[in-house]
């Protein structure tokens, strides 16, 4: 918990005023995972494709959950981003030039590692001209190729709201189409100074016009513990759900360095619950929300409607 914050915050009223200089305490039960020692084969693999992780860049809490089972979450287009959001550990110094073998090599690791779902992730590239498109759809199609019964989701930055960037990716016709909204509009300034909450339901809604007949499902998440009000989380729900989206992830806020934005509070499970319960209300195919969940957790199964 956090400097035993009042009950109200958990339960919906609106928290007026956000420290983020609180001091926080220690880490609850619920949040503690276990270490796994297994994940060398994963690690090797990764290294000798010369792959990147978002598991691995972001400081995941599930990284051992995840290379265990194995999977991967691939983070494709260089190991920076072009902006630097609050809560966020990736690197954002100096952007890389974009490797025209990646996409096989990202390819050639999931067929190794057998996958039955890939995730496909990126750093943010602002200073591309389609913002990276060209490379994900390219992506797409070779794990495609080397893994025709495979579900391919991929989760994309906004692209600064391109559409024609967006429908590069549709075109390759991956399985999900993934853009995570992040946090509650009233938190953007701080948590994501460089999008914009309207921007990013705009992605997902046009994602969701120009899908249609290919049978992409559409997926965005959001993190909690940032500050937000019960209600505020109830709200972007009722977005995502108007911009069409089929499935939705909540999972609770861990700050990956000392640098990024320290946890205003540490939400009870029992309000992860409450969240999925009016989640299933307003009528996502499936949905996951517990504080360890991440966008790319258990993506397969979450697919799967379990």
């Amino acid at each position: 918990m956090i400097c035993r914050l009042p009950k109200w915050i958990a339960f919906g009223k609106k928290l007026k005023i956000v420290d983020f200089k609180m001091k926080t305490e220690r880490l609850p039960q619920w949040l503690k995972t276990n270490t796994f020692e297994n994940l060398r084969d994963t690690k090797v693999l990764l290294r000798k494709r010369r792959l990147k992780t978002v598991c691995e860049e972001a400081r995941c809490p599930n990284k051992g959950y995840c290379f265990n089972k194995p999977t991967a979450t691939f983070m494709i287009l260089g190991g920076s981003c072009t902006r630097n959001c609050g809560f966020c550990s990736v690197s954002h110094t100096g952007v890389q030039p974009v490797d025209a073998s990646e996409p096989e090599r990202v390819a050639e690791a999931a067929l190794e590692l057998c996958l039955k779902h890939v995730v496909i992730t990126s750093v943010t590239r602002d200073d591309l001209p389609d913002g990276g498109a060209a490379h994900f759809a390219k992506t797409v199609l070779a794990v495609r190729r080397r893994l025709p019964q495979a579900v391919i989701e991929v989760l994309t930055p906004d692209f600064r709201g391109d559409i024609n960037a967006l429908k590069i990716v549709t075109e390759s016709e991956p399985d999900v189409f993934n853009h995570n909204v992040e946090t509650v509009p009233s938190l953007y300034s701080v948590v994501r100074p460089e999008a914009d909450y309207k921007t990013s339901l705009t992605v997902l809604r046009n994602a969701r016009e120009l899908s249609k007949g290919k049978n992409i499902k559409t997926k965005s998440g959001l993190m909690v513990g940032l500050g937000e009000s019960f209600d505020e989380v109830i709200a972007v729900l009722r977005d995502l759900r108007a911009a069409g989206c089929n499935y939705v992830t909540i999972g609770q806020y861990m700050r990956p360095k000392k640098s990024n934005l320290p946890v205003v509070q540490y939400v009870h499970p029992d309000i992860f619950l409450k969240y999925k319960e009016e989640a299933q209300l307003l009528g996502f195919e499936a949905v996951a929300s517990a504080p360890l969940v991440r966008s790319s957790m258990d993506a397969f199964e979450l697919n799967a409607g379990i």
